[in-house]
């Protein structure tokens, strides 16, 4: 695994420093400071005659990413989570003998160590550290990238993510919103009272949104299990239970095609709210948007790749009316299914027609309509036969009281007035199950123990779920679902190839 050249020439050095008695991955440091917190407490120091101040003496560790040699000094980068800080080492100021037979032969760009000394201001202005104690901490033993070139290569940068957190400090800031997405979304959803909870990722049926399952197999049991697509159907088996105010953040798997929004796994909070309808989730979906629009402090209009979206403009619009309204589809052909058929062939869009007039409504939005909302939309009124789990309209029974949130073109949260009449869930089941006895591979499973669930009663409900990749990638101004991920899905490679010569040939 280790036999390239430049490999093998740190793996020597890696002696080198156990042969004269250091231990090349030591298990300890003395670091007592971050670089940003050292930038911090020494910034006065620029202002002062002296640009310089023995007394104050810090340890901090972190990754070489610079290397400068000049015979008797070296100055050096290194980085640690919080930031990068310039280190200026000299011969005189380490034990003899160090730096000529330890310092230069030894170590290198991609090595941890651990470096003492006082704060000073070059003669360039730049706040250092000045080293009077240096400690090699792990020896990286295969090279970074080229510097300036960093990772080109986007596979790579995806399949070996930890090269790509050491190159690149913009992925980390990435990943430290995405943390503080999830962290202030816990909070606000417990501020208002709702119980975070847990419940299973191996189901014994495929529930809780049309989609495809992963399947594994339980030894115990001997039975098949399917990783959950959805936890919709067990949380709301606790409004029947009794709780008012549930939520979940969670992992789901779904067992279809990858693109720049999709990922086999992904991560979303889902919640579910006794005595509420969707009108009251459009409006905590508006509260918790501020919410962390200002606890990230985040300006109110970003930037999507060429679009800017407004996030202090929320809208409103029926699903059928967008299709006239937005989507400029005749208002005869919304609502008729032979004239919607011909009217999608017309524009070469494949249409199966066996699909009901719903169905074809929701293919109709999703060619008309849905890349046309910029600013944060909420769709409402959904047709019953796209909407399986949704609570039927008082005042028109073929519309389900429902919405779906998009931004920038994209889904980003689904919501709805829960369907609490166990008939009328059985019956849709069955519905499911015919779409799926036609063809239909995403359609919804049977879930008995769910209408028995139901027949005990559940109260009035509202539930929602918001995707949280989606929801940074808009916040990040990222445009590949693997760019909010740490490690995405990813075609396998041939076990024979060395990754290693993909970083030498970033370095040519």
């Amino acid at each position: 695994m280790f036999e390239n050249k430049y490999i093998q020439q740190r793996i020597e050095k890696a002696n080198v420093l156990r042969e004269a008695g250091f231990n090349p991955y030591c298990n300890q440091s003395k670091r007592n400071t971050t670089i940003e917190k050292y930038i911090n407490v020494n910034s006065d120091i620029e202002h002062k005659d002296d640009k310089r101040d023995e007394n104050r003496i810090y340890t901090v560790a972190g990754r070489i990413k610079f290397f400068r040699l000049m015979g008797k000094a070296t100055f050096l980068k290194i980085e640690d989570e919080s930031g990068m800080l310039q280190v200026y080492v000299t011969r005189d100021n380490l034990p003899e003998g160090f730096y000529n037979e330890i310092f230069k032969k030894t170590i290198e760009v991609g090595d941890i160590v651990e470096v003492t000394g006082f704060p000073f201001v070059t003669g360039k202005g730049e706040l250092s550290l000045h080293v009077n104690g240096f400690k090699i901490l792990t020896k990286a033993i295969s090279p970074l990238p080229e510097k300036y070139h960093g990772i080109q290569d986007k596979e790579l940068r995806y399949r070996q993510r930890y090269l790509d957190l050491i190159m690149n400090s913009e992925v980390k800031k990435t990943f430290h919103i995405r943390s503080k997405v999830i962290s202030l979304t816990r909070r606000f959803f417990e501020d208002k009272g709702f119980l975070e909870v847990e419940t299973p990722m191996m189901h014994p049926i495929a529930g809780g949104a049309n989609a495809k399952p992963f399947t594994t197999h339980h030894n115990a049991l001997g039975v098949d299990r399917f990783l959950r697509i959805a936890p919709e159907l067990y949380l709301k088996r606790l409004i029947v239970g009794g709780f008012e105010a549930v939520f979940e953040i969670n992992r789901n798997f779904r067992n279809e095609g990858m693109d720049a929004t999709h990922n086999p796994e992904f991560t979303s909070i889902e919640f579910y709210w006794a005595y509420k309808t969707y009108k009251d989730l459009i409006a905590i979906t508006k509260e918790y948007f501020e919410y962390l629009f200002d606890h990230l402090n985040l300006p109110t209009i970003l930037p999507y790749g060429e679009l800017e979206v407004d996030f202090s403009k929320f809208s409103e619009i029926p699903l059928i009316a967008s299709l006239t309204e937005i989507g400029e589809v005749p208002a005869d052909v919304a609502v008729d299914k032979e004239k919607a058929i011909a009217y999608l062939k017309k524009d070469n869009v494949d249409v199966n027609e066996s699909m009901n007039l719903g169905q074809l409504q929701g293919e109709m939005f999703d060619e008309y309509v849905e890349d046309k909302l910029i600013n944060p939309t909420f769709i409402t009124e959904y047709p019953v036969e796209i909407s399986p789990l949704a609570r039927r309209s008082d005042e028109n029974t073929h519309l389900t009281d429902r919405f779906e949130l998009f931004i920038a073109g994209r889904e980003i949260a689904n919501a709805f007035s829960e369907l609490n009449d166990p008939l009328d869930q059985l019956e849709r089941f069955e519905g499911q199950m015919d779409a799926k006895d036609s063809g239909d591979d995403e359609a919804h499973e049977m879930d008995a123990d769910f209408v028995n669930a139901l027949s005990y009663g559940m109260a009035p409900t509202a539930g929602q779920g918001i995707g949280i990749d989606r929801l940074v990638m808009m916040l990040t101004n990222q445009h590949s679902i693997r760019d909010v991920l740490l490690f995405p899905a990813m075609k396998p490679v041939a076990a024979e190839i060395d990754l290693h010569s993909d970083i030498e040939e970033e370095n040519k």
